[in-house]
């Protein structure tokens, strides 16, 4: 008896999607719940499980085509009507897997083999490591059950390039650390620099999605950005004070972030035109609190969620947080994380950034840059001090919200984090 394999139902925001991966090949064994194809939409990954034990029978979409909920995608030969492969076959089944992974797209997700004798590899990991010559028994994975990732592979490249330089430099000279540093694209993928080629890779989905929305914003927003700068000492002087007794507590350390976060909840509050948003020709006024903290994934930026943040504690916000970034690092994020948001957060200074005008995500109205905090010399009381200060950046859609309220909003930001017992104290 044949089942069929078919799309899942995608939330009315989603049209159709993307075969990235198929983890299985015809005739390959596959057990209930096993992940056999990945479908990529312009907002998240969905894993498609095998409905019940079977052999892959046919793929009647193979990767790269566009498919809709509910279509046909393969069909699985059930166990009593099936040829069960033997357990003498099960090396050259193994092999043929492998094979497969090899030549898969980049950024095409992970494979689902199981060998406990190798190393398991995502298809652009292995691309990766055969281009460029690698020992994968050398690289530690990151993914689920070890799985050696795209990233893994790039953060190996980049430790050995980082190794092979400070062993050849000249004495005298000093190693710069680029842990936090991109790895060189050109290098990852594998162009050589002194050949004047090119390589063509189209978009993922979430990148052209991303690219639909911020050219979205600058053409139907009216927006404007205004900058000021934070004294964060009393912050971190708390933060140092209290970490260690934060996280033994919570369970959870205790980062930026959450203040920025609850900062902006209080200032939301005083300025609502800044947690609004248009509709045609009318103003919608939200009378809850949710934001949106953009966070760098494999795939792009997204933007999960936090809801109801005005309820929510330090601690709560940076629970939540923390289990947003694993999930965007795993590419296990649901359209529900990723769905509505009155307001924005991000922080460029995680990479280096001093200063940046941040684009809006709608339909929000506004959205709140953090930066690098950087030791500067400040005049406080006719006298120079050194404060570590970081820029911060408000963007907003001048169409309903004035410059003096835009000011305004982020001089609240200002004033609370400066003074941060006024959020603990909710005055």
């Amino acid at each position: 008896m044949d089942i069929e394999v078919k799309v899942p139902s995608f939330p009315e925001s989603v049209t159709d999607g993307s075969v990235v991966t198929w983890h299985k090949q015809p005739g390959e064994a596959i057990k209930r719940d096993e992940v056999i194809v990945d479908i990529e939409t312009d907002k998240v990954l969905f894993e498609v499980p095998a409905p019940q034990d079977g052999v892959l029978k046919d793929i009647i979409e193979a990767e790269g085509s566009t498919v809709i909920s509910g279509q046909l995608l393969a069909h699985i030969e059930s166990v009593a009507g099936a040829t069960v492969v033997a357990q003498s076959e099960a090396k050259p089944v193994l092999e043929q897997a492998v094979a497969a992974s090899e030549n898969a797209t980049p950024d095409s997700g992970e494979v689902s083999i199981d060998n406990s004798s190798k190393h398991i590899a995502a298809p652009a990991a292995r691309k990766l490591i055969a281009e460029n010559s690698l020992d994968e028994h050398l690289i530690a994975g990151t993914g689920k059950g070890g799985r050696i990732l795209k990233e893994d592979v790039l953060k190996f490249i980049a430790q050995s390039t980082r190794t092979k330089n400070v062993k050849n430099m000249p004495p005298g000279e000093s190693a710069v650390s680029s842990t936090d540093k991109a790895v060189n694209p050109v290098s990852s993928l594998s162009l050589p620099i002194s050949d004047r080629i090119e390589k063509r890779v189209p978009m993922t989905r979430l990148r052209a999605r991303i690219a639909e929305r911020l050219l979205e914003a600058q053409q139907n927003a009216a927006i404007l950005t205004t900058f000021n700068e934070v004294n964060m000492k009393p912050v971190m002087d708390l933060r140092q004070r209290y970490k260690d007794k934060f996280e033994k507590e919570h369970g959870v350390r205790l980062g930026f972030m959450s203040f920025f976060v609850k900062a902006a909840v209080e200032a939301l509050k005083r300025f609502p035109m800044v947690n609004a948003s248009i509709d045609g020709n009318d103003i919608v006024y939200h009378g809850f609190f949710d934001i949106g903290i953009a966070v760098g994934s494999p795939r792009g930026l997204v933007v999960p969620i936090l809801r109801d943040v005005d309820q929510m504690n330090l601690a709560a916000s940076e629970k939540t947080i923390r289990e947003f970034s694993d999930k965007a690092t795993k590419g296990s994020l649901s359209i529900d994380d990723m769905t509505g948001g009155t307001f924005t957060i991000t922080n460029g200074g995680v990479f280096g950034s001093m200063l940046s005008t941040p684009i809006l995500n709608p339909p929000q109205s506004a959205i709140l840059g953090m930066h690098k905090i950087q030791d500067r010399v400040m005049v406080e009381n006719g006298e120079m001090v050194v404060r570590p200060m970081m820029y911060v950046a408000l963007s907003y859609d001048h169409r309903i919200i004035d410059g003096r309220e835009a000011v305004q909003f982020l001089v609240t930001i200002k004033e609370l984090l400066e003074d941060p017992a006024l959020i603990l104290l909710d005055i």
